[in-house]
């Protein structure tokens, strides 16, 4: 069993940067890759970034390239994402996110087994 515990959301202007934390509890935490998701009002929850479970590799959605960078440290079972020229459109909830099984990259909504609570991200205009 995983939980995942998001912090780090807020309001700021377009432009701005924000970093992303979600800890992570359970042992086998440097077993899973990890993954970042959003969701906007009224809009399908989308993949934005994930990373394998040593950490060296990493996947981005075309929206965010360039622009984010995820990252883990396993010895604090903690992942990051780091948001940098926001943009209004990059307003969502953020949901960190673990596959289902250890060793399983996770890109899209069908291999998450695991999900947190969300973080809302608001980027003002």
């Amino acid at each position: 069993q995983v939980q995942l515990v998001e912090s780090g959301g807020g309001l700021v202007q377009a432009g701005g940067s924000l970093r992303l934390s979600c800890a992570a509890s359970g042992r086998t935490f440097s077993s899973y890759a990890m993954a970042w998701f959003r969701q906007a009002p009224g809009k399908e929850r989308e993949f934005v970034a994930a990373i394998s479970w040593g950490g060296g590799s990493t996947y981005y959605a075309e929206s965010v390239k360039g622009r984010f960078a995820i990252s883990r440290d396993n010895a604090k079972n903690t992942v990051y994402l780091q948001m940098n020229s926001l943009k209004p459109e990059d307003t969502a909830v953020y949901y960190c996110a673990a596959p289902g099984r250890t060793l399983v990259v996770v890109t899209t909504k069908d291999r998450v087994g695991y999900w947190g609570q969300g973080t809302q991200v608001t980027v003002s205009s």
